[in-house]
């Protein structure tokens, strides 16, 4: 099966600064994704977008919601249209005329799988924390304390170890933080204490 998007242009750039309202977009996250621990790891992946955008990129309060957007609906269409990955819910955001942005992101976020190439500091965020907070969740449920006393090098070693998360891409893990030129270190120290935190308060 092919998740190939074949088109690199998404939206028509006339639409910059149009964003889905969160209510709209909640609602949209709730029909369309039925699976709690999907749910779960698109809430993470918004909230460390929006983090990312508050603590490092210094945006505004519509630019942190423009990054948040992208990462509760990356994966929108996952759940019940999998052979559809990614082109229903940029087909419906473009029918939307949501920024152009925001699809680009979303659509940048597997650049092996759906063919789209992380361009500005949106996609490449988006890429690089999807996968790396997949396996740092997946190694708290393991763990007696959760996310309690987590730390990097613990994140590190279940990385290596190949029997772990199988389903995660080290290599993708590894391409996303060196697109993003930031040591995979780095990344892990962020995303550990901001997911802890979003983690303890979703509620599915």
């Amino acid at each position: 099966m092919s998740l190939l998007l074949n088109r690199n242009s998404f939206g028509n750039p006339a639409n910059s600064g149009n964003l889905m309202t969160k209510e709209a977009a909640m609602s949209l996250f709730q029909d369309w994704v039925l699976n709690p621990k999907l749910q779960v790891h698109m809430l993470q992946v918004a909230h460390l977008m929006q983090c990312w955008a508050k603590e490092k990129e210094g945006l505004d309060e519509l630019g942190i919601w423009k990054w948040e957007q992208a990462g509760l609906l990356h994966d929108a269409d996952w759940d019940q249209w999998p052979d559809q990955h990614c082109k229903k819910i940029i087909e419906h955001l473009e029918a939307l005329e949501i920024d152009p942005e925001v699809m680009h992101a979303i659509a940048s976020h597997g650049p092996a799988h759906f063919g789209v190439e992380p361009e500005n500091n949106m996609d490449k965020m988006l890429f690089a924390f999807d996968e790396l907070s997949g396996l740092i969740h997946a190694y708290s449920i393991l763990r007696p304390g959760g996310y309690e006393g987590m730390d990097v090098k613990g994140v590190k070693k279940r990385l290596k170890e190949k029997s772990f998360a199988t389903n995660v891409s080290r290599e993708e893990i590894q391409d996303a933080a060196n697109r993003a030129g930031i040591l995979l270190e780095d990344l892990i120290a962020f995303i550990i204490p901001r997911q802890a935190v979003i983690t303890g308060s979703i509620t599915v």
